[in-house]
């Protein structure tokens, strides 16, 4: 069995704030999922940067499956922790958060998230971010991470 990377006895699974939940990502959330991932293909396609092919504009919800399972056992074996972003009453994803080890050596984790094209007006992102932050200082004990184009953020 892979070694977990993350140096904490526990990892978090939950966060929750007065307009959201972030939880483990898991086969289950298939359909949902689905749904806001190809409603939000622009987004998320600038999001991995150029040369980025996924979502597929053919991605099927059977090949959503395939890859909600590998990061679900992803999560299982300490690899990398996908937590699905919901609205508080679980009726539809609003976006996605991806920690994977580092790449860069200053940092503790590299951070990808994104959240679905119809709450990019809102400030859901912020209010994301903002809350995102503070739990992976206080509840992850990270200090800096590494964002989309090599960006370090210190999580202060």
């Amino acid at each position: 069995m892979k070694t977990p990377w993350i140096p904490i006895p526990t990892i978090p699974r939950l966060l929750e704030t007065g307009r959201l939940r972030l939880r483990p990502l898991t086969i289950h959330d298939a359909v949902k999922d689905f749904d806001a991932v190809m409603t939000s293909r622009a987004e998320i396609w600038e999001l991995f940067g150029p040369g980025s092919d996924w979502p597929a504009d053919t991605l099927s919800l059977e090949q959503d499956v395939i890859d909600l399972a590998w990061h679900q056992k992803e999560f299982e074996i300490g690899g990398s922790y996908t937590f699905t972003v919901e609205a508080l009453d679980g009726s539809r994803v609003l976006g996605c958060v991806y920690i994977f080890p580092p790449t860069h050596e200053r940092c503790d984790a590299d951070l990808f998230h994104w959240v679905r094209t119809s709450e990019l007006a809102s400030d859901l992102p912020a209010h994301l971010w903002e809350h995102l932050r503070r739990w992976l200082r206080t509840d992850w004990g990270f200090q800096r991470v590494a964002l989309p184009g090599g960006v370090v953020s210190v999580l202060d």
